[in-house]
Formats: C-alpha cells, structure tokens, sequence
C-alpha cells in the first residue's frame, strides 16, 4: 500500500496471494476525491469473502465503508469521497494467482459543473462535451435514458473516438442494463469504433470517464425506443338473448397506451362497469347497439373506439374493437374483432338463447305454476306460456311444436300437440304471438291415466318482428315452410305434469 497526497495519479497494483494492502489518499485541499478502478483481475475462484476491495470514506479503514468490489462486480467502479480523504484495502486469498489492478484518482472541486443528464423521449442523440473538439480531462458524464414502459432501448454510436488501450484502463465509455451503474454492465469501449448497445429494458445508463492525457473528440450517439410487439388481443365477448359484454384485460391496453377513460361504445355516456379488467355490460338494445337482418340471421353489433380526446395529435394506433352477436339457428355465435392499423383479430364462442317456459293457473298468464310436479285433473285446461328473455324489444316468439312424453329425455312414446304451428289436438288453441311471448292452452291428456308423469317440449321459432315474418305466419303446410323466410330456433322443456292422486284412484276404481 502506499500514501498519496497527489493532486491526481494513475495506479497500476500487480498483487499475489495472501495480500493485505491499504492505500490512503489524502491532501490539504478544499476538494474531495473520485477513485475509479477502471480494470481489475481477481483470482477466478475467489468469492467476495475472501478476497475484493474495499473502500473507506475517510483517512482509514474504520471510516465508513463506501463500497466493495470483488470478483462478480459486474461494473466499472466509482467512488467518491465527502472530504479530502479516501481510503482503500485490497486483499487477496491464498491461492496462486496474478491479480493485477488500474486505479487511478483526482482532487475535484465540488462545485465542478456536472456533465451528461436525463433523457425521456422516445428517441434521441447526445454527443460528448465538446464534441467534436476534444474532450476535457477528468471528465465524468452520465446519462440516464428512460422510454416508455415495456418498450427496450437500442443505442447505437455514430462516431466514438477514445484513446486506445487494451483494457480500456485510461479512457472509456460505459454502458449499463439499466438507471443506475449497479444494473449490469452491457458493455465498456475505447479507441475508435461504431458499437450499438440494446437494453433489457426501457432503462439505460451511459457513462464517460476520462483521464488526464491524449484526449480525442469523444463521441456523438443516438438512442432509439423499441416497443414490443402487442400482444394478442387479451379480450372476450359473452352475448345472451337479453345482453352484451365485452371484457378487455388491462395489460392489453397498457400495451396499446391506452386506460378505460379512452373507451368509447358507439354511445360514448356508455361507460364501463368495472375498470380492471374493463367490463362493458348493457342491453342488446342499447349503447348505440346496431341491429341487423341479413336474411338467415340477426346480428347486433357495438364497436368500442379506443382514442384520446384530450388531445389534437396522438402517435398511438389508432384501435376499434368491433363486436359482433350473431343469432344464428338454435344457438347465439359471438364473434368479437379487434383491428389495428387495418389488421383484424377475432375470437368466437358459442351460446344459446335464454328461453324458458312455465305453466299458469289462467289465461291471464300473471301467476305462474311454481309447483314441481304440477298436479293436475284429467281435462284440466292448462295454460303454458314460452319467454324470450331479451332486452331487444322487435323480436317475436312462435310456438313452433310441442310434443308430450312421459319419458325426460323424449324418447320413443310422444304424442303431439303442435306440429308447424298447427294445433294436433283438438284442446289445444294458440293465442296471437305477443313480444317476447308464445302462449297456447290445452287440456291434461288422457294417457295421463297409463303414465306417472308427462313433459312438454316445444321448438320455439323467434322472428324480427316484421309484416311476413314466420312467426306471423301460423299454421303453414311443410312445402310452404320450407320455402318460408328462415327463422331462429330455441328448444324448452317443462315437466312433469302428474294427475292428482284421488282422482287416479276414481278411475281405477271405475
């Protein structure tokens, strides 16, 4: 080890095994002390435990300890001191091995204008000073570089003109993997080259560090950002008979730039109902929702705009999410698209109608039957009403054929009630259809008498509600059917029906 109390020197330290120096630095001046190490080779299979270097803030190794360099510093050190005095202790373990360091120090001034800076926008270029004079000695830049969030950065230098060594020990430039120099070392140059640097991440620091002999030009650099490619669309449609949503995941957006306040329906006073993940929900009637007959089937179809209005210009992709329901024969098919800069993705799922029917105790059809099984006389009229529960208000339900079993599942005993709109039972009459409602009454039937139980199915044709429609048609013969307008198809059940015990035992007994 040694005391210096030079106003600046370079040090080239070559120690073997078992070391145990101490270097002092220390001068009468009203300045304090940047120390780098600008190369240092330690024993490969040494740990910081066992051998590195340690740095004091102050006269001795009891002042404070400023920092550790050892093996797997993935760096080019910098300390700096708070007073005219610094101190560092290298030592080595016992293997046999040639370790060798370049050190070197300067004085500076605290008030010494700091070079380099911040840099934020998505591209940019930054030279050395002075550039293209040469630079000053003693110099210390850094540059920080910060881009948009996910996107990586790629620095790339026009011209770099450093003094020239072999490890780069006297001048250099080095490039970090991230906002500070402890984020991993990219890469460290020197002499005259064109090196381009890419990022992990959309942070990177620069750093230039000079001494004080053979000054070049330095260096002029520009960084662009580079933005990742979008994922795919995270996003879902879910459509019913009586509703819409649309479900868009927040990392999707945050890629494309964009929150839910940049959400718009074709109604922009729709607004989502929850914002993570951004969930719009309404009728299918509503938000600006577009409906439309295109002969086989009905769509409605809503587009979410994505587009800052706070704003006269904008870089971002311009994105519009369309949203397809398609009421297709016995089934709802949701097609969902997305289309960016004139590229369109879709996903596609399958649902089906909600239609239920129930039974009621009179032709007014207000109180329905809750009882399960419905108990019934042999002759009873009963009263049987079909609902399409959907928030579209020009839609039409027919009761198309309705079939009796006493078997759940419908199998080989049935008997019909309605077949193509016309009435196979003499009981049975058919009321005019009515918005969402298909009703019809009929008479509990006599095989009642050889079976335990009785369900009713029935194929429920839902129509627009136009003049010709199917569901305006009635009663129509096969040939005529096949020809007519095509319609969309539900199928319900209800059941069982059961005769009441005492009469049962009345016909028995008959």
């Amino acid at each position: 080890g040694a005391s210096l109390t030079d106003l600046n020197k370079p040090l080239k330290i070559n120690l073997n095994s078992n070391a145990n120096c101490v270097w002092q630095i220390q001068r009468n001046e009203n300045q304090t002390i940047r120390l780098i190490f600008s190369y240092f080779k330690f024993s490969p299979s040494s740990s910081c435990e066992t051998e590195s270097i340690n740095v004091y803030d102050g006269p001795s190794s009891n002042s404070p300890l400023l920092g550790q360099v050892c093996n797997n510093t993935d760096a080019v050190p910098m300390f700096e001191s708070s007073s005219n005095s610094l101190t560092f202790l290298i030592k080595t373990n016992s293997v046999a091995f040639a370790r060798n360091f370049f050190v070197f120090y300067y004085f500076f001034s605290p008030e010494t204008t700091h070079c380099g800076g911040s840099l934020t926008g998505p591209n940019g270029t930054f030279i050395s000073p002075n550039y293209p004079s040469s630079y000053p000695p003693f110099t210390y830049c850094v540059w920080n570089i910060q881009t948009a969030k996910k996107s990586k950065i790629n620095l790339e230098f026009k011209d770099l003109f450093l003094e020239l060594d072999q490890n780069c020990q006297f001048d250099f430039l080095a490039v970090y993997d991230g906002l500070t120099t402890n984020t991993g070392l990219i890469g460290k140059v020197c002499g005259v080259s064109r090196p381009t640097f890419q990022s992990s991440s959309n942070g990177m620091t620069v750093v230039l560090s000079t001494d004080y002999a053979n000054s070049y030009r330095g260096f002029s650099a520009r960084y662009t950002s580079i933005l990742p490619d979008p994922p795919e669309p995270d996003t879902s449609l879910t459509c019913s008979s009586d509703r819409l949503e649309i479900v868009l995941s927040k990392d999707y957006l945050d890629s494309l730039g964009y929150n839910e306040t940049h959400l718009y329906l074709n109604d922009p006073t729709c607004r989502p109902v929850s914002t993570d993940p951004v969930i719009f929900s309404f009728p299918l009637s509503s938000c600006g929702t577009i409906k439309k007959d295109e002969g086989h089937r009905i769509t409605y179809t809503n587009i979410v705009t994505l587009s800052e209005t706070d704003t006269i210009i904008t870089r971002k992709k311009m994105v519009q999410i369309v949203a397809k329901c398609i009421m297709e024969n016995n089934s709802t098919v949701e097609v969902i698209y997305v289309t960016e800069n004139n590229l369109i993705k879709n996903t596609t799922s399958v649902g089906r109608y909600n239609v239920s029917m129930s039974f009621y105790d009179s032709d007014s059809f207000s109180n329905p039957v809750l009882q399960s099984p419905y108990y019934v006389e042999l002759n009873q009229t009963l009263f049987a009403q079909v609902s399409l529960h959907s928030t579209d208000p020009d839609l039409l339900v027919f009761v198309d054929t309705c079939v009796a079993s006493p078997q759940p599942d419908f199998g080989s005993v049935t008997y019909d009630l309605i077949r193509s709109g016309c009435n196979k039972d003499d009981t049975v009459v058919t009321y005019p259809p009515i918005e969402h409602y298909g009703r019809f009454k009929f008479n509990a039937f006599r095989f009642l008498r050889s079976f335990s139980s009785v369900y009713l199915q029935c194929d429920i044709l839902i129509c627009d509600s136009t003049i010709n429609s199917r569901c305006t048609e009635g009663c129509i013969s096969r040939r005529k059917r096949d020809a007519s307008s095509y319609t969309w198809k539900a199928k319900t059940v209800v059941g069982p029906i059961r005769l009441k015990r005492g009469l049962r035992a009345a016909d028995h007994s008959g």
